[in-house]
């Protein structure tokens, strides 16, 4: 664990930086120390650097990395082939030209996977799936038909005295054994055509038997394959109960319950609510509000780096709500970007309302820019900052495509001003907007009694979007997550070919909006 100083200034703590990128042969040591901790079982076999340079020559594409603070510790190696010259009863050693990748076809129509590990001290960040994911990515960009690989099974030998490959594999699916391979390809959509004999000579966990692993592309043929495209993104919103927690490890769970279940669905963006984690105040309702609210101040740094953890482990660039921060004995709202790369970000609510200034001495930040994230270009505001159009204008002009709004209100009055105003903001600014807020009551908390909340994905009015603006929202009142896809390339051709050009047909000869600081 390292410190770096946030966006604001502020010093909070930063575990890693994530990049998934492709491999070059200036990776090689770094890549020859995590295979030979990898490959441990299997006598510490690895690719050369020769090998490594002639992949990279005739397929750059196919090979890629993870690295974790600019160290390789994670790789997936690939080439194309025409499947239906080798069929399904090939062995490695026949798939990869005995090892010289000859059997590369520009021309084929199947991703072969000839490799794919993580170093042993990093298996618990998912990086297996940022790989797999990767992929896909490139199967359906290539327009291949599907990804094929033969996958070892080292929990067999555990119980090739009692069951037959078959029977094992059958037993992985069905969940009754735990294979640290098998379990993981089924998990990431990939499904067993056959069992494979003599495959990899040497695999003794496996007794030298595989599993030939296929997962389909559904936009082969006939389909667009960009269709689920990069400029795709898909945003989980969070329609967070209030309710009291026993101890910190409930809140946590509860936290960790969505982020697993957003990032299940493969989401970029999982949003929490505007100051979600207020029923910890609880121990401190004997306390004047804002005391109260400073004490909460102290668990911030904690809850945020748990949070940005389950970013980088889950795979998924969390909106943190917003939390209670104090800076110079100084109260402020502020929200973290928890990137799943590792980085993390702050925002601080710059419109006060007079409930916070009166119960909780709250002052307003005074940053204000977009944030770059492997989605694109993105804006926060927290609440009634939403209601203050300028805002949103400059974020616009700085290239926002996606804004992200937490938010807290008690009665559907308070909600409508945020509803409607975001709205707004989605049509004049050409971009989407979310919304996500708490719901349900909270005793025993003084100033959080009541909530009214209806998270939404709001869209510009065109021809392209529906026809009342809205892409999805939840049921009113009621703890859900909210799953929406988003279409990035529609903003392109709305400010280019829209009924209305709004950020276009401006009078920047007649007034300005201007960031002053």
């Amino acid at each position: 664990m390292y410190v770096v100083p946030a966006f604001s200034g502020r010093i909070i703590q930063i575990y890693m930086n994530i990049e998934l990128r492709k491999l070059t042969l200036e990776d090689y040591n770094d890549l020859k120390e995590s295979m030979l901790q990898a490959y441990d079982t299997l006598g510490g076999q690895i690719w050369s650097k020769q090998t490594i340079a002639k992949l990279l020559k005739l397929f750059p594409e196919g090979q890629l990395c993870i690295a974790v603070d600019d160290k390789v510790v994670a790789c997936s190696l690939s080439i194309i082939v025409d499947y239906d010259e080798y069929g399904d009863k090939h062995t490695y050693e026949m798939i990869t030209g005995a090892y010289t990748f000859s059997t590369h076809d520009p021309n084929g129509d199947t991703l072969y996977g000839i490799e794919i590990f993580v170093s042993p001290e990093y298996r618990g960040l998912r990086l297996g799936r940022r790989l797999y994911e990767a992929r896909k990515e490139l199967c359906e960009s290539l327009n291949l038909k599907s990804i094929i690989a033969g996958g070892r099974i080292p929990g067999y030998h555990e119980h090739a005295d009692k069951l037959s490959p078959r029977q094992y594999i059958d037993k992985v699916k069905s969940k009754e054994l735990y294979d640290p391979t098998l379990t993981f390809q089924l998990s990431n959509d990939f499904h067993v055509r056959k069992v494979l004999k003599n495959y990899l000579p040497g695999d003794h966990e496996s007794k030298e038997f595989a599993t030939l692993i296929e997962w389909n592309n559904i936009y082969y043929q006939g389909v667009d394959a960009s269709a689920r495209s990069a400029k795709t993104i898909r945003i989980g919103l969070v329609q967070w109960q209030m309710r009291l927690f026993p101890a910190m490890e409930s809140f946590y769970e509860q936290v960790e319950f969505f982020v697993d279940a957003v990032s299940g669905y493969k989401s970029d963006f999982i949003m929490f609510p505007e100051l979600f984690n207020t029923p910890l105040l609880q121990p401190y309702n004997h306390l004047p509000e804002m005391e109260a609210m400073r004490k909460l101040a102290e668990l911030t740094e904690e809850i945020v780096a748990k949070i940005q953890e389950y970013a980088v482990s889950y795979n998924v660039n969390v909106i943190s709500g917003s939390m209670p921060i104090l800076e110079n004995n100084k109260l402020y709202n502020a929200t973290y970007l928890c990137h799943r790369s590792g980085k993390t970000e702050e925002y601080r609510k710059i419109h006060i309302t007079p409930n916070e200034l009166k119960y909780y001495g709250m002052v307003g930040g005074d940053k204000i820019k977009v944030f770059d994230t492997d989605c694109g270009k993105i804006g926060i505001l927290i609440c009634y900052d939403v209601e203050f159009p300028e805002l949103s204008r400059i974020y616009a002009d700085q290239g926002m495509q996606i804004l992200f709004v937490p938010f807290l209100t008690d009665t559907q009055n308070g909600y409508t001003r945020v509803r409607r105003c975001a709205q707004a903001r989605a049509i004049e600014n050409e971009c989407y907007v979310a919304i996500a807020g708490c719901v349900g009551n909270l005793p025993k908390v003084n100033n959080m009694d009541i909530q009214f909340a209806q998270s939404a994905v709001f869209t510009p009015s065109d021809f392209a979007f529906p026809t009342n603006a809205v892409k999805a929202e939840t049921t009113p009142n009621t703890e859900m997550m909210l799953v929406v896809d988003v279409d990035l390339h529609l903003l392109d051709e709305l400010h280019h070919f829209g009924t209305v050009k709004i950020l276009k047909d401006r009078r920047n000869d007649l007034y300005q909006v201007k960031l002053l600081k």
